[in-house]
């Protein structure tokens, strides 16, 4: 018997099999202890469970709580929803009243279903979410570490349209949001990768890059060279967002000595983005100074970006990033 997760046409499997919140049982849907489940798809194939919604088969418990086989299967079907597509809830106090039990659910499809709702309260209703916000980032961000794939998508596309919801009223609670997203960016499984990317930009596009730089700066300094270079490339991509005005008062030379640390990172990534942040740098300081660019001689201009890099860094640092305007 087919089924399918589309919450907006009627209300999803989890407000009608879990208890309210803090009453959570063991017992499944039939009312007995719940059975393995079995994915009807092969985890190796990671390309078709990116472009397509996933099947998941649920063998069926009979009145001895044993497994029947054969063609007594269901199938229910989880949806990756894109936040352009998707669709207001009917009853948002019913969601609500239930929402933490199906994100905390041992049914992995019930956890995807939470979740989709997640996404459609944080755009329809941000304001009905924001008493209990702090609990649900906690439960996404524990849905983020679970092992299966279906999940782990699924509760990166939500943490999508958090950042774009709620802005910087979460930044509070970004870090384990964030140290996931960082290490889901830089897996081998290409579209958790590619979902984790996106949400990173989601997050340097809607929170503040004064309050964010802070908290992606220590992943400069991590042991794993890919997180390091996530790190590097997601700064690159906030700083811009500071404006002239906003990158002088955050310390144009605390960035030029940031991004002059990667130049020599251990991935090409992580030195492009400090590459890129320091051209964006010298133009905005030349540009605020009404100076054209210069070339770098043995008497630099006082107040040029020549001198003022030497004035700032190390002079193997210095040439380094000089280098980087040739």
């Amino acid at each position: 018997m087919l089924t399918s997760c589309k919450m907006s046409e009627e209300a999803p499997r989890y407000l009608k099999t879990l208890p309210e919140v803090g009453k959570l049982t063991n017992i499944s849907r039939n009312g007995n202890p719940s059975e393995k489940q079995v994915e009807n798809i092969d985890e190796n194939h990671e390309e078709k469970e990116r472009e397509n919604p996933i099947l998941l088969v649920e063998p069926i418990p009979n009145e001895d709580c044993k497994v029947n086989s054969g063609m007594e299967l269901g199938t229910s079907e989880v949806e990756y929803i894109e936040s352009e597509n998707l669709k207001d809830v009917e009853d948002v106090d019913m969601i609500l009243k239930t929402l933490l039990g199906g994100l905390e659910s041992k049914d992995w499809v019930l956890v995807c279903e939470a979740l989709n709702d997640v996404q459609r309260l944080s755009k329809f209703h941000r304001e009905a979410m924001l008493d209990i916000l702090g609990n649900v980032i906690s439960l996404v961000v524990k849905s983020l570490k679970n092992p299966r794939s279906a999940v782990c998508k699924t509760a990166i596309m939500t943490s999508a349209d958090i950042f774009k919801a709620y802005c910087d009223s979460i930044v509070a609670s970004i870090d384990p949001l964030l140290v996931q997203l960082l290490l889901k960016s830089s897996q081998d499984k290409r579209f958790v990768c590619e979902a984790a990317e996106k949400a990173l930009i989601s997050m340097t596009t809607w929170v503040s890059p004064v309050l964010l730089l802070p908290k992606l700066q220590p992943y400069l300094k991590n042991k794993n060279p890919r997180i390091r270079a996530k790190a590097s490339m997601y700064i690159s991509r906030s700083v811009p967002h500071l404006g002239a005005d906003g990158i002088k008062t955050y310390g144009i030379e605390k960035l030029i000595q940031l991004a002059a640390s990667q130049l020599s990172d251990k991935l090409p990534e992580s030195r492009e983005a400090a590459r890129a942040l320091l051209l964006d740098l010298q133009n905005v300081y030349e540009k605020t100074l009404d100076m054209t660019p210069i070339d770098v001689s043995e008497n630099p201009q006082p107040n040029s970006w020549e001198h003022l890099c030497q004035l700032k860094l190390s002079p193997l640092s210095a040439q380094a990033v000089l280098n980087v305007a040739r």
